[in-house]
C-alpha cells in the first residue's frame, strides 16, 4: 500500500529561520524526495510560504512537527496526492 506522495502546505513562519534552513530540515525527513518553498507574503514579523513536499509514504505528522519545531505553523493543507502515482490536476471548462 502506498501513502501520501505530494503534500502542499500553507505555512506562516517567523523571518528566522530562513526558507533555506526550513527546506534543508524538511528535505532530510524519511521518505522525502524533494521540497519546494515559495515565499508569498512578508510582513513585519512573519512570512507566508507555500511548501510542496514530494516523496514516498510521507508522514504528515512528522513534517508538521518539523515545521513547528522551527517556530512555524501550518495554516492549511492546500493539496494532497496519494496512491501508486501522482495525478496531475486538469482544468475543467468552468475554470478556463
Amino acid at each position: 500500500m502506498t501513502g501520501i506522495r505530494r503534500l502542499v502546505l500553507d505555512v506562516l513562519k517567523p523571518h528566522h529561520p530562513s526558507i533555506v534552513e526550513l527546506s534543508k530540515t524538511l528535505s532530510v525527513l524519511q521518505g522525502v524526495h524533494g521540497v519546494n518553498l515559495s515565499l508569498y507574503e512578508v510582513d513585519q514579523q512573519t512570512e507566508t510560504v507555500k511548501i510542496t513536499v514530494e516523496g514516498e509514504n510521507l508522514d504528515y505528522e512528522e513534517i508538521k512537527q518539523a515545521i513547528e519545531n522551527l517556530g512555524a505553523v501550518v495554516h492549511s493543507i492546500d493539496e494532497i496526492a496519494a496512491g501508486k502515482r501522482l495525478v496531475e490536476e486538469v482544468q475543467t471548462l468552468q475554470e478556463r
